[in-house]
C-alpha cells in the first residue's frame, strides 16, 4: 500500500491525499481547492490522472477539502464519492457558490490580462461541473462501515470542525494482515457552541493529522459573548460606525449569529441593523437547521426555549445582490456579516474596500486565515492592502477574535490523539499546516510519545 499527498503538504489548503492498495486501486482523501495568492497554477494540475481515481472519501464540506470535486469529475473521475449527510448538503450549495464565484473573479482577472496581452486563464469547472459530481454522491452516517472494495473498510467519525465533518478510519487486509490508517480531516474544538465535540477513534498504525495551529494556542475563552458585545459596543455605539466581520459561511457565521441571537434575547444587543451578506450563508444557515441531529445538547435546549437559535429582530439575511450593494450607501451603524472567513472571495471583500479608509468602522477577524490571504494582510494591521488591484489606507480600527476557531489548537490536538497508544502508531503524517507549524507541532507530538513523524512535502509518496 502507498500513499501519496497532492495538497495540504506543507500548506494549509488543497486537501488531496492518494492511497494506492495492494490491488492498485486508488483511493483519494479530499480533493480541496488551493487558495490564496499564486495558487491558481495549483488548481489546474491535480499530479495524477483523473480518470485513474476509483474512489473518492470526503471529511467534510469545505471548500480547501472539496473545491476541486467538479474539476476531478470534468477531467474524467466516474468513481464513488462518500460523505456524511450533512457533508452532502452543504456540497450541494458550497460548490456551487465557488463555481459561480470563479466564473466571476475570472471574467475580471482575463479582462485584464487581456489589456495587458496576456494569455486568459482556463474556467477549473462550470455549475454543470457541479451537478454531475454530486449525482455521484454517497452518503454515510458516522460509525457505519462501509467497504471501499473487498479488504477495505471505511468508518466516519466526528471531528466536531463543522456540520457533518468526520474523521476517516480506513482498515485493509493485505497479504493475511490488516493495517489501519487514520485521516482527522480538520479537528474541531472541544465545547463548541454548536457542534459536538471531537470524538476517539480506534487505534490506527498510520495517522494523518492536520497541524493548522500546531505553534499556537487559543486564546482563553473568558466570556466570548461579552468580548463581541464590547466590539458590538464600541464600533456600533460609540464610535457610530459598521462592524464588518468576514467569515466562513458555514458554522463560523452561525455561531457569530448564535451569539448575536443570545445577546438579544438577554436585551444586551444595541437596537441596530445584523445583515448576514451571503447567499451561501443563508443556505448554509438553512442547511444548518435541517442537520440538528449534529447539534450539542446546549443548543438544542436553547433552540427548544428560543424556538430558533439564528433569527432574531433586526437580523436580516441578504441574498439579493442590489441589497447587497445598498449597504455600501447606508449609512446608520450596523453589523455585517459575510463570506468568506479568510476575505478572499465573495462580498465581503466588496464591503472590506468600502469601509476600510474610515476610522469609525472595524474589520473582526474571527478565523484562520492563510498567510497569502487578504484576512492574513490585514491582521497583521497595515497601512495599506490591495484589493481587486487598488491600494487602500487601513484606518479602520482591526480586531482579532480567536475563539471563534473552528481549529483545534496543538493542546487540543494533542488531547484528541490520546485517544491513542503512542507507541503502536508507525507513522503519523502532519498535513494542513505551514512548516513552521508542522516543525513546532512534531516536537510536541515527540514528547507525547508518538515517533517517526514524518511531514510530507507536494507530490511526495510512502510505501505502508
Amino acid at each position: 500500500m502507498k500513499i501519496q499527498f497532492y495538497g495540504a503538504a506543507q500548506r494549509v489548503t488543497g486537501s488531496k491525499h492518494l492511497i494506492t492498495t495492494e490491488k492498485g486501486t486508488k483511493i483519494l482523501l479530499d480533493c480541496g481547492l488551493f487558495q490564496g495568492i499564486n495558487t491558481s497554477d495549483l488548481n489546474l494540475q491535480f499530479g495524477f490522472d483523473p480518470k485513474e481515481i476509483d474512489i473518492l472519501v470526503l471529511s467534510h464540506a469545505h471548500i480547501d477539502h472539496t473545491g476541486l470535486v467538479p474539476r476531478l469529475v470534468k477531467k474524467g473521475f466516474k468513481g464513488d464519492i462518500y460523505s456524511t449527510h450533512a457533508t452532502k448538503d452543504l456540497c450541494d450549495i458550497m460548490l456551487y457558490d465557488s463555481a459561480y464565484i470563479q466564473e466571476k473573479d475570472l471574467e475580471r482577472v482575463n479582462e485584464r490580462r487581456k489589456k495587458r496581452g496576456e494569455p486568459l486563464l482556463e474556467l477549473l469547472y462550470s455549475e454543470e461541473d457541479v451537478k454531475t459530481a454530486l449525482t455521484l454522491f454517497k452518503t454515510i452516517d458516522y460509525h457505519t462501515p462501509f467497504y471501499l472494495e473487498e479488504g477495505v473498510k471505511a468508518e466516519y467519525y466526528d471531528s466536531g470542525h463543522i456540520l457533518g465533518s468526520a474523521g476517516i478510519y480506513l482498515t485493509f487486509e493485505e497479504q493475511n494482515a490488516t493495517k489501519t490508517l487514520f485521516f482527522t480531516g480538520d479537528v474541531g474544538r472541544p465545547n463548541d457552541k454548536i457542534l459536538r465535540s471531537p470524538e476517539a477513534f480506534p487505534q490506527a498504525d498510520y495517522i494523518i493529522c492536520e497541524s493548522t495551529y500546531g505553534d499556537r494556542l487559543h486564546e482563553p475563552e473568558i466570556d466570548m459573548k461579552a468580548h463581541l458585545l464590547k466590539i458590538v459596543h464600541d464600533t456600533c455605539v460609540v464610535r457610530r460606525g459598521k462592524l464588518i466581520i468576514p467569515a466562513f459561511a458555514v458554522d463560523r457565521t452561525q455561531e457569530l449569529v448564535y451569539a448575536l441571537d443570545q445577546l438579544e434575547s438577554e436585551g444586551r444587543l444595541p437596537k441596530i441593523e445584523v445583515y448576514v451578506d451571503s447567499p451561501l450563508s443563508v443556505k448554509a444557515t438553512m442547511a444548518m437547521k435541517q442537520n440538528e441531529d449534529c447539534f450539542n445538547p446546549e443548543i438544542l435546549a436553547y433552540i427548544k426555549h428560543d424556538g430558533d437559535a439564528f433569527a432574531f429582530d433586526n437580523l436580516h439575511y441578504i441574498s439579493d445582490v442590489n441589497q447587497s450593494k445598498a449597504l455600501n450607501t447606508y449609512k446608520e451603524p450596523c453589523i455585517i456579516i459575510s463570506a468568506s472567513g479568510m476575505a478572499e472571495a465573495g462580498r465581503v471583500k466588496h464591503h472590506i474596500a468600502n469601509n476600510v479608509e474610515n476610522p469609525h468602522n472595524t474589520i473582526l477577524l474571527v478565523g484562520y486565515c492563510s498567510p497569502e490571504s487578504l484576512g492574513a494582510a490585514l491582521k497583521a494591521q497595515p497601512k495599506h492592502v490591495k484589493i481587486f488591484g487598488e491600494v487602500h489606507r487601513v484606518n479602520a480600527r482591526i480586531e482579532i477574535m480567536d475563539s471563534f476557531s473552528a481549529h483545534a489548537d496543538y493542546s487540543e490536538l494533542i488531547t484528541y490523539l490520546k485517544c491513542q497508544e503512542a507507541s503502536k502508531v508507525k507513522t503519523l503524517f502532519l498535513v494542513h499546516g505551514e512548516i513552521s507549524s508542522q516543525l513546532a507541532f512534531k516536537n510536541r507530538l515527540s514528547l507525547a510519545g508518538f515517533n517517526n513523524i514524518l511531514i510530507p512535502a507536494q507530490g511526495e509518496g510512502f510505501d505502508l
